[in-house]
């Protein structure tokens, strides 16, 4: 089977993995967080300015990790889409020139098909179909998963992405970038109970409401109203059940849809992807609402929530056992439908 090295810049991660079919041989990541959080989230200038630093090493540092010298490798693969455009070409930029230095194919990923991938890592022998329920800073949807590159979005969210939602009401109580990890710590010493906060739900044109999209833009709203009700009353403000309620309302939410979603459509696995399937209440939520309906839920290793280049160098394996390559030409592009995965390729 295919052995890949890849590149992954899509955002403020630098990384660079080494993947066998579905083993993982190195994964190397340079975190950009600490640059960043002086300034409340990621600067895309900096960003990139960043990755091209730091990319060599990583490069370098993965395949020693991993034991490996080109001639060990089949292939070689970067994100190209979606993402920051200019922390895009640095990645893909070393990726087209490490495949033309080496004369090895080069194979450009889409970036939430790696968040799919991620699953594969700890579950090599998962197959389609499955529902994937992707929940990152940038997206939140569900997505059925019918074969490589074979992809379906049944809902998504019309504002917010969930990961959004926690940086902005982390910034809203000053607890700092970024918000996921912080919220979740301090909601396992909250009541999640202790402030009603409303589910958004969209309405549809015929009546009733949408049953997978997500709408998080008024959660934050309401989460705004009630600090300044609360700081109106008290002199200090109950942060972590502020947190709990929060973080229980998101998990109830994207809980109660990839259910309904999965036993609608007859699918048994949800593999759960992103930066958000790292918190402790979408996974207790979760797991106790699929084992309730006889559906299995799968959650990567925490080190693969998170944006890296083994879950992108997995996608791009399976993708050159089947045939398919991309050309050199392949561009950066900021926004490309998880649909629309197979422009990606040429096939042979």
């Amino acid at each position: 089977m295919a052995t890949v090295l890849a590149i992954e810049t899509s955002c403020d991660e630098t990384a660079v993995a080494i993947v066998n079919n579905r083993k993982v041989c190195s994964s190397i990541i340079a975190s950009q967080i600490p640059v960043h959080q002086q300034y409340g989230g990621v600067v895309p200038e900096v960003a990139s300015r960043q990755h091209v630093e730091t990319i060599n090493q990583i490069i370098s540092s993965a395949l020693q990790e991993g034991g490996k010298d080109w001639t060990e490798i089949d292939a070689v693969a970067a994100t190209c889409a979606p993402g920051l455009v200019g922390s895009l070409l640095v990645g893909l930029t070393a990726a087209k020139t490490l495949a033309v230095v080496h004369q090895k194919p080069f194979v450009g990923v889409h970036h939430l098909e790696g968040h799919i991938y991620a699953s594969y890592l700890s579950e090599p022998d998962l197959e389609p179909p499955f529902l994937c329920l992707l929940v990152s800073g940038g997206h939140t949807s569900l997505i059925y998963v019918k074969d490589c590159g074979i992809y379906e979005t049944l809902g998504e969210t019309r504002d917010d992405a969930a990961g959004e939602a926690f940086d902005k009401v982390a910034r809203l109580l000053h607890l700092g970038y970024p918000g996921g990890p912080v919220i979740d710590q301090l909601a396992s010493q909250g009541n999640p109970d202790a402030f009603p906060l409303p589910e958004g739900r969209l309405s549809l044109p015929t009546g009733g409401y949408h049953p997978y999209d997500s709408s998080f833009s008024g959660l934050k709203t309401a989460v705004l109203r009630l600090v300044q009700k609360l700081q109106q009353e008290t002199s200090e403000l109950p942060v972590n059940d502020i947190a709990a309620s929060f973080q229980e309302t998101v998990a109830r939410s994207l809980t109660k849809r990839a259910i309904a979603c999965a036993l609608n459509y007859g699918l048994k696995t949800i593999a759960v992807g992103g930066g958000v399937a790292a918190n402790s209440g979408l996974r207790k939520h979760l797991q106790d609402a699929a084992s309730a309906h006889n559906l299995r839920v799968l959650f990567p290793p925490l080190r693969f929530c998170t944006d890296n280049a083994a879950m992108i160098a997995c996608a791009a394996a399976d993708h050159f056992n089947r045939g398919h390559t991309s050309p050199l030409t392949q561009a950066a592009q900021s926004r490309l439908a998880i649909t629309d995965v197979m422009q990606l390729y040429k096939t042979s």
